[in-house]
Protein backbone atom coordinates (compact mmCIF):
# COMPACT_ATOMS: atom_id res chain seq x y z
CA UNK A 1 0.00 0.00 0.00
CA UNK A 2 1.45 3.36 -1.00
CA UNK A 3 1.95 6.11 1.55
CA UNK A 4 -0.81 8.35 0.15
CA UNK A 5 -3.27 5.41 0.06
CA UNK A 6 -2.38 4.57 3.63
CA UNK A 7 -2.90 8.21 4.68
CA UNK A 8 -6.31 8.24 2.98
CA UNK A 9 -7.26 4.98 4.72
CA UNK A 10 -6.30 6.49 8.08
CA UNK A 11 -8.29 9.64 7.35
CA UNK A 12 -11.40 7.81 6.11
CA UNK A 13 -12.12 4.61 8.00
CA UNK A 14 -15.00 2.65 6.49
CA UNK A 15 -17.95 2.71 8.87
CA UNK A 16 -18.08 1.58 12.46
CA UNK A 17 -15.48 -1.16 12.02
CA UNK A 18 -13.06 1.44 10.68
CA UNK A 19 -13.73 3.62 13.71
CA UNK A 20 -12.99 0.66 15.98
CA UNK A 21 -9.67 0.13 14.20
CA UNK A 22 -8.63 3.59 15.43
CA UNK A 23 -8.40 2.28 19.00
CA UNK A 24 -4.70 1.55 19.67
CA UNK A 25 -3.49 -1.71 21.22
CA UNK A 26 -2.13 0.06 24.31
CA UNK A 27 -5.65 1.29 24.97
CA UNK A 28 -7.13 -2.20 24.64
CA UNK A 29 -4.50 -3.56 27.05
CA UNK A 30 -5.18 -0.65 29.41
CA UNK A 31 -8.92 -1.36 29.27
CA UNK A 32 -8.34 -5.01 30.20
CA UNK A 33 -6.12 -3.93 33.10
CA UNK A 34 -8.66 -1.30 34.24
CA UNK A 35 -11.51 -3.84 34.10
CA UNK A 36 -9.49 -6.44 36.01
CA UNK A 37 -8.36 -3.92 38.62
CA UNK A 38 -11.90 -2.65 39.20
CA UNK A 39 -13.20 -6.21 39.54
CA UNK A 40 -10.48 -7.00 42.07
CA UNK A 41 -11.32 -3.84 44.01
CA UNK A 42 -15.05 -4.51 44.01
CA UNK A 43 -14.94 -8.26 44.79
CA UNK A 44 -11.91 -8.47 47.09
CA UNK A 45 -11.12 -5.12 48.67
CA UNK A 46 -14.61 -3.65 49.11
CA UNK A 47 -16.04 -7.03 50.16
CA UNK A 48 -13.30 -7.46 52.80
CA UNK A 49 -14.11 -4.10 54.39
CA UNK A 50 -17.79 -4.80 54.93
CA UNK A 51 -18.67 -4.76 58.61
CA UNK A 52 -22.19 -6.06 58.15
CA UNK A 53 -23.79 -8.77 56.03
CA UNK A 54 -24.77 -7.67 52.52
CA UNK A 55 -28.41 -6.70 52.22
CA UNK A 56 -28.37 -6.71 48.43
CA UNK A 57 -28.97 -9.88 46.41
CA UNK A 58 -25.95 -11.44 44.74
CA UNK A 59 -27.20 -10.79 41.18
CA UNK A 60 -27.47 -7.06 41.90
CA UNK A 61 -23.94 -6.88 43.34
CA UNK A 62 -22.69 -8.88 40.33
CA UNK A 63 -24.40 -6.44 37.94
CA UNK A 64 -23.00 -3.36 39.72
CA UNK A 65 -19.47 -4.76 39.92
CA UNK A 66 -19.38 -5.78 36.24
CA UNK A 67 -20.84 -2.40 35.23
CA UNK A 68 -18.20 -0.47 37.17
CA UNK A 69 -15.43 -2.55 35.60
CA UNK A 70 -16.92 -2.10 32.12
CA UNK A 71 -17.16 1.68 32.58
CA UNK A 72 -13.51 1.84 33.64
CA UNK A 73 -12.49 -0.20 30.59
CA UNK A 74 -14.63 1.90 28.24
CA UNK A 75 -13.09 5.08 29.63
CA UNK A 76 -9.59 3.84 28.76
CA UNK A 77 -10.78 2.76 25.30
CA UNK A 78 -12.30 6.20 24.74
CA UNK A 79 -9.02 7.91 25.66
CA UNK A 80 -7.22 5.67 23.16
CA UNK A 81 -9.78 6.46 20.46
CA UNK A 82 -9.42 10.19 21.05
CA UNK A 83 -5.63 9.89 20.78
CA UNK A 84 -6.03 8.59 17.21
CA UNK A 85 -9.16 10.51 16.16
CA UNK A 86 -8.01 14.02 17.03
CA UNK A 87 -5.04 14.13 14.60
CA UNK A 88 -7.21 13.12 11.64
CA UNK A 89 -9.51 16.01 12.50
CA UNK A 90 -6.64 18.50 12.82
CA UNK A 91 -7.06 18.90 16.59
CA UNK A 92 -4.38 19.05 19.29
CA UNK A 93 -3.72 15.59 20.74
CA UNK A 94 -2.02 16.76 23.99
CA UNK A 95 -4.82 19.22 24.71
CA UNK A 96 -7.65 16.73 24.24
CA UNK A 97 -5.86 13.91 26.02
CA UNK A 98 -5.32 16.24 28.99
CA UNK A 99 -8.97 17.36 28.93
CA UNK A 100 -10.20 13.76 28.83
CA UNK A 101 -7.94 12.58 31.65
CA UNK A 102 -8.21 15.61 33.95
CA UNK A 103 -11.95 16.34 33.77
CA UNK A 104 -13.60 13.55 35.79
CA UNK A 105 -16.48 11.19 35.07
CA UNK A 106 -16.01 11.16 31.31
CA UNK A 107 -17.13 14.77 30.94
CA UNK A 108 -13.90 15.59 29.08
CA UNK A 109 -14.64 12.86 26.54
CA UNK A 110 -18.19 14.13 26.10
CA UNK A 111 -16.78 17.62 25.50
CA UNK A 112 -14.45 16.18 22.87
CA UNK A 113 -17.31 14.52 21.00
CA UNK A 114 -19.41 17.69 21.17
CA UNK A 115 -16.63 20.04 20.03
CA UNK A 116 -14.66 17.93 17.57
CA UNK A 117 -14.05 19.18 14.06
CA UNK A 118 -15.08 17.31 10.90
CA UNK A 119 -12.79 14.66 9.44
CA UNK A 120 -10.22 16.08 7.06
CA UNK A 121 -9.54 14.71 3.58
CA UNK A 122 -6.46 14.94 1.41
CA UNK A 123 -6.52 16.94 -1.80
CA UNK A 124 -5.62 14.52 -4.64
CA UNK A 125 -3.53 17.21 -6.35
CA UNK A 126 -1.45 18.78 -3.57
CA UNK A 127 -2.10 16.50 -0.51
CA UNK A 128 -3.29 19.47 1.56
CA UNK A 129 -5.68 18.63 4.38
CA UNK A 130 -9.15 19.93 3.55
CA UNK A 131 -12.60 19.47 5.04
CA UNK A 132 -14.58 16.67 3.44
CA UNK A 133 -17.45 18.91 2.37
CA UNK A 134 -15.28 21.32 0.36
CA UNK A 135 -15.80 21.42 -3.40
CA UNK A 136 -12.44 23.02 -4.18
CA UNK A 137 -9.07 22.78 -2.46
CA UNK A 138 -8.25 26.14 -0.85
CA UNK A 139 -4.52 25.62 -1.55
CA UNK A 140 -4.50 24.73 -5.26
CA UNK A 141 -8.11 25.33 -6.45
CA UNK A 142 -8.45 21.68 -7.55
CA UNK A 143 -12.11 20.63 -7.81
CA UNK A 144 -12.45 17.72 -5.39
CA UNK A 145 -16.22 17.22 -5.66
CA UNK A 146 -18.79 17.86 -8.37
CA UNK A 147 -21.01 20.88 -7.80
CA UNK A 148 -23.60 22.98 -9.56
CA UNK A 149 -22.20 25.86 -11.60
CA UNK A 150 -25.15 28.07 -10.67
CA UNK A 151 -25.79 27.62 -6.91
CA UNK A 152 -22.47 25.86 -6.10
CA UNK A 153 -24.09 23.13 -4.03
CA UNK A 154 -22.95 19.52 -4.15
CA UNK A 155 -24.26 17.49 -7.07
CA UNK A 156 -23.95 13.81 -7.80
CA UNK A 157 -22.02 12.95 -10.91
CA UNK A 158 -25.07 11.12 -12.29
CA UNK A 159 -27.43 14.12 -11.94
CA UNK A 160 -28.49 15.88 -15.11
CA UNK A 161 -30.07 18.81 -13.27
CA UNK A 162 -29.26 20.43 -9.93
CA UNK A 163 -31.72 19.23 -7.30
CA UNK A 164 -31.62 22.63 -5.57
CA UNK A 165 -31.93 25.17 -8.38
CA UNK A 166 -32.80 23.10 -11.48
CA UNK A 167 -29.70 24.23 -13.39
CA UNK A 168 -28.74 21.99 -16.33
CA UNK A 169 -25.46 20.47 -15.12
CA UNK A 170 -24.25 19.35 -18.54
CA UNK A 171 -24.06 23.01 -19.56
CA UNK A 172 -21.36 23.59 -16.93
CA UNK A 173 -18.74 21.67 -18.93
CA UNK A 174 -17.07 20.03 -15.92
CA UNK A 175 -13.29 19.81 -16.03
CA UNK A 176 -11.75 16.59 -17.32
CA UNK A 177 -10.51 15.67 -13.83
CA UNK A 178 -14.14 15.19 -12.71
CA UNK A 179 -14.60 12.37 -15.21
CA UNK A 180 -12.90 10.18 -12.59
CA UNK A 181 -16.08 10.43 -10.52
CA UNK A 182 -18.07 8.79 -13.33
CA UNK A 183 -15.99 5.59 -13.18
Amino acid sequence: MSKSTQQRAELHPDGFSGELRLIPLWSVAGAVVAFTLMEYLMWAVVAAHRHHPPNLPFWFRFYVNISIGALAGLYVLMIGYISRDSPRRGMSVPLWMTVCVVIPSGIGAVLYFLLRLPVLSLCPACNARIESDYHFCPQCAYQVAPCCGNCHRTARITDLYCVYCGHHLAADNPPARLHAFAE
